[in-house]
């Protein structure tokens, strides 16, 4: 059983590259992958390993005094959903492209899982999926508006698209949710700075609504999608039941891949279209390498040496 942990902080970091060496110190004699982004507004990322790894690296991690109170949602998984380990310096933590967004000095209120569903039961209450369009299609909060983005730069242009005037901006109360609140922590404060007065969030994001809330009590439907090779997970946070087109990313279900356009590894119905010949030969080579590295009981792609820093990119 793989332990996981999905983690971020919004705090000033002087020296991402400094803090970078530091931890792949603490990870080098420890069997964890995943990936972790660094920049100079704080820290977000999904690690797994055993589940002492895991704890040890966390309490290490909090003793470095801007991540004491780091948030931390964890799962299990009986595969590790990741096949290497990666630590990335980045301008944004998670990228909204918003020049001079600062979600440490202004950002929506916080709203526990055990009092969502009184928010939602709110009739004025305008309710937003800050998540990408693929993420919407298979799981969501029921009423909730999908502003049908690829990528989380296209929020703030929806949210002009709605051409409210500041007294309406005034007057609507938004809640808004994401995977695991990180997302919701940028989107907040980008609409708090364009004028729009009361914005809530769900604290610990879906992924911590379905680990506190009983699933006969829930106003969640479907799966969640989490950006690892476990593709969604179900309440209870247990791995869920689809797959991923690895041509796309894209995740299906059992009757995606039934198309006539699926090829497991290769192409689904909804790239099919849109990818080379020279494309699909390089995704059937790769899947040919998968398939022979699973016949041997071997993994594919991977970290050369777990223990040595220089390995870890």
């Amino acid at each position: 059983m793989y332990h996981i942990a999905a983690l971020y902080k919004f705090c000033q970091l002087e020296n991402p590259s400094e803090l970078k060496n530091e931890l792949l110190e603490l990870l080098a004699n420890k069997n964890i992958l995943g990936t972790l982004i660094l920049g100079h507004e704080g820290i977000n990322g999904t690690i797994s390993g055993p589940k002492e790894d895991i704890y040890l690296f966390i309490k290490e991690l909090r003793k470095i005094i801007e991540f004491g109170d780091l948030d931390i949602k964890f799962s299990n998984s009986t595969k590790n959903p990741f096949i290497r380990l990666k630590i990335k310096i980045k301008k944004e933590i998670v990228t909204i492209g918003e020049k001079n967004l600062n979600p440490i000095e202004l950002k929506g209120d916080y709203v526990e899982p055990e009092d969502w569903n009184a928010l939602l039961a709110q009739e004025d209450v305008f309710l937003i999926d800050v998540r990408n369009n693929y993420e919407h299609k298979i799981g969501k909060f029921q009423d909730s508006v999908n502003p049908k983005t690829n990528n989380f730069r296209e929020f703030p242009e929806w949210v002009k698209s709605l051409g409210l005037d500041n007294e309406e901006k005034s007057r609507n109360k938004i809640a808004m949710f994401c995977t695991g609140g990180i997302r919701c922590e940028k989107a907040s404060s980008y609409m708090k700075r364009e004028g729009f007065e009361t914005v809530y969030q769900l604290k610990g994001g879906i992924l911590k609504y379905l680990e506190k809330i009983e699933e006969k009590k829930s106003l969640w439907k479907g799966e969640c999608f989490v950006f690892d090779e476990r593709v969604s997970v179900k309440h209870d946070l247990s791995e869920g039941s689809y797959d991923m087109c690895h041509a796309c990313r894209m995740p299906l279900d059992s009757l995606d891949k039934e198309s006539e356009y699926y090829v497991k590894g290769i192409s689904c119905s909804n790239c099919y279209n849109t990818k080379s010949n020279v494309q699909k030969k390089r995704y059937a080579s790769r899947q040919l390498q998968v398939d022979l590295a699973k016949a041997r009981n071997e993994v594919h792609i991977g970290p050369k040496n777990l223990l040595s820093p220089k390995s870890i990119k």
